[in-house]
């Protein structure tokens, strides 16, 4: 359904709604330090990530799914209105919320749920405080005299990504003190602390043991879907009009719990607000708007190494990343540097921009840029062979837009270490070959560039040899170094040698009569598939194709890959092309990068059309459908694909850092007829 443009994001119904549709719809709010509360709109859990309580901790490393769920029973007279609900094996859907629901909508990241149902109108809304484990449920009565208000929370304690389990998992215990509820599980140092505001606290002691609920999404996919959960007993809260009960749920200890509820939802709005204005949209821009906000869930001090914050404090600075997607993503290199102009800078964020390229400066290591920290470690993988050379893309925008000069001047001696590793050779067989200039790259078993896709030992897009991509990059970098170099006094020409020496190889050896080879002295020799990585050729600061062949790669990926949605990985003529992305972990991983579209793409797409044609107008169409996607998938996000065939069904996370990221910076530069300083062709 449509959203209302007067409001944040309102979806409404005006009776009864589908129940299969509120099942395929997903909403999330985030902390700040990577956890998150998500389920369905109807309340249900459809994965095995979604959770009322997702924090990101410390100890244990990682998101844990606390309280997989709420269920809510009202008592309006002599009425009972179960309005939670879940999915159990055998096809049972308990719960009506479906029934009752009239609205769901988004105030400046705040959750809200309107139900209509037995003469009360009743609100539920549900805020994470801003970089606080921490998650408060406020109910109050819009309509109505007064009701009965039961929460009976399902607890897990299980780290997010884990295997669930249908069998009940350990035992559970529940001490109470003075309104405080605290649940443990045995052998597990992870405490929950309930309670309900105002007080007093009635609580009742009943305990339900669900076993062999199901997740459907995870179902459908090929995993394992069946889940238990334990709930000891429920809150009880009266409601009145004009008054508001709120269930509180945290990691922390009391005493940073003594807070009025009521109030971290305004501060969350203020909180949003200053964003909005820092950004510089104009209200008259709803989609630049929402964009903003959803930017902000990306945004991260990573609550599970909270101990680095020490390091980076003592250096003069802040820890801060970006998560490459919810649910399943933490922080990612390549992610990371490609999103970073589009959720900082497009929106002002220009402190935690600079914060967020040093923080990965210090984890450079033998030249290389980290591919990801996995869920719950410390200890960062290396596997990458862009995300580095991404790296110095990511500085050139930053300071292109804050104008701050002294991050080249920091973070020089790192980067001229990273070009030196790469000319003489680190790990994963990354190397410059002294023939030609160009960028090498090849390991057995590992995926190194974006198409990364992996299952079973199987690398479905190696690419091994030397990626387009990847010297559109490296040639880039190196102009770079030259300027900064020149401009700390130093000695630059060796880096415009290589650059000059890889130009020329580059334009002699890619070239494939109208489009770019897209991997080239590969083990089976030169991969002539018609990919969207050679759009980076025309795209980047310092394109490494030679001017008069760019119209010629824009048009033909336009003929052959541009969709509503982004750019297919694939053309259609090729024999592993696969128009849909579903099915189990094989197949899905079959076609990640085999057809499957990446809305992320669209950005230097559009950079590079603009710097061949021009034209605005023209840009901005290819951006028309992303507005009414806000509404399909994760309420109020964009997703990290979408089928390569129509309808081009999104799939993959339900929002992706770097599809928000790009579509927005993307958005706002179809805006403006003049191009931004980077686009000035050398």
């Amino acid at each position: 359904m449509p959203a209302d443009p007067d409001q944040d994001f309102v979806v409404r119904w005006d009776g009864p709604a589908d129940p299969v549709e509120l099942l395929q719809r997903e909403w999330l709010v985030t902390n700040g330090l990577g956890g998150y509360a998500s389920a369905s709109l109807s309340g249900a859990a459809t994965r095995k990530y979604h959770g009322l309580f997702v924090p990101n901790l410390s100890s244990p490393k990682g998101r844990h799914v606390l309280i997989s769920r709420c269920d809510e029973l009202l008592v309006v007279g002599d009425q009972q209105f179960l309005l939670g609900g879940v999915e159990f094996a055998n096809g049972e859907l308990v719960g009506d919320a479906h029934r009752w629901l009239r609205e769901f909508r988004f105030d400046r990241g705040i959750a809200c749920w309107v139900y209509a149902l037995g003469g009360v109108v009743l609100q539920k809304s549900i805020v994470m405080p801003h970089l606080q484990n921490t998650v408060c449920v406020r109910y109050e009565l819009l309509q109505g005299k007064a009701a009965m208000l039961r929460i009976r929370p399902f607890v897990s304690f299980r780290r997010h990504d884990e295997v669930p389990s249908h069998e009940p998992q350990g035992l559970f215990t529940l001490s109470v003190q003075q309104g405080r509820h605290e649940v443990r599980v045995a052998d597990n140092p992870m405490t929950l602390r309930m309670a309900i505001q105002p007080g007093p606290t009635v609580f009742t002691t009943q305990e339900q043991h669900d076993v062999e609920f199901i997740y459907r999404i995870d179902r459908d996919r090929g995993d394992v879907a069946l889940d238990s959960a334990y709930s000891p007993g429920w809150f009880s809260a009266p409601l009145e009009a004009q008054q508001s009960a709120c269930f509180i749920a945290s990691s922390h200890p009391w005493e940073q719990l003594d807070f009025d509820a009521s109030a971290v939802f305004e501060a969350e709005r203020r909180r949003l607000d200053d964003l909005l204005r820092l950004s510089k949209v104009p209200e008259s821009d709803r989609f630049a708007q929402r964009l903003v906000m959803a930017s902000d869930q990306f945004v991260v001090l990573p609550g599970s190494r909270l101990e680095e914050t020490v390091m980076a404090q003592a250096k003069g600075g802040e820890l801060r990343s970006i998560y490459a997607g919810y649910h399943w993503f933490g922080d990612w290199g390549r992610d990371t540097m490609i999103s970073l102009e589009g959720l900082t800078l497009c929106t002002g964020r220009y402190r935690e921009a600079g914060a967020i390229l040093r923080t990965f400066a210090n984890y450079v290591k033998d030249g290389l840029l980290p591919n990801l920290f996995p869920e719950g470690e410390r200890v960062a993988l290396y596997h990458t062979v862009d995300a580095t050379l991404w790296f110095f893309h990511a500085i050139a925008r930053y300071v292109a837009v804050t104008g701050d000069q002294s991050i080249v001047r920091q973070l020089f001696p790192v980067l001229a270490s990273i070009v030196e590793h790469h000319v003489r050779g680190t790990h994963f067989g990354i190397h410059m070959d002294p023939d030609d200039g160009l960028i090498s790259a090849a390991a057995e078993g590992y995926q190194l560039t974006w198409m990364d896709a992996k299952v079973n030992g199987w690398v479905v897009t190696p690419r091994r040899g030397k990626p387009v991509e990847i010297q559109a990059l490296w040639y880039n970098a190196l102009r770079l170094m030259e300027k900064w170099a020149s401009d700390l006094g130093h000695d630059g020409s060796s880096y415009a040698a290589v650059a000059t020496q890889a130009h020329q190889a580059f334009n002699r050896k890619f070239w494939n009569d109208g489009s770019l080879l897209d991997v080239i002295e590969g083990p089976e020799g030169d991969d002539p598939a018609l990919r969207p990585n050679q759009i980076f050729a025309v795209s980047l600061q310092h394109p490494v194709l030679v001017a008069h062949r760019w119209a010629a790669v824009v048009d033909s990926v336009q003929q052959h890959l541009l969709t509503p949605f982004g750019l297919r990985t694939l053309n259609r003529e090729h024999s592993d092309y696969k128009s849909r992305y579903f099915g189990d972990l094989l197949a899905r991983d079959a076609a990640y990068h085999q057809g499957t579209v990446w809305p992320w793409l669209i950005g230097h797409f559009i950079d590079a059309h603009l710097r061949v044609h021009v034209d605005h107008v023209a840009a901005r169409t290819f951006l028309q459908k992303f507005p009414a996607h806000l509404t399909e998938a994760g309420i109020g996000s964009i997703s990290e694909i979408f089928d390569a065939e129509p309808p081009h069904l999104p799939g993959g996370c339900i929002a992706q850092a770097w599809s928000v990221g790009e579509v927005l910076r993307a958005w706002l530069r179809t805006r403006h007829e003049a191009s931004p300083s980077y686009m000035v062709d050398r």
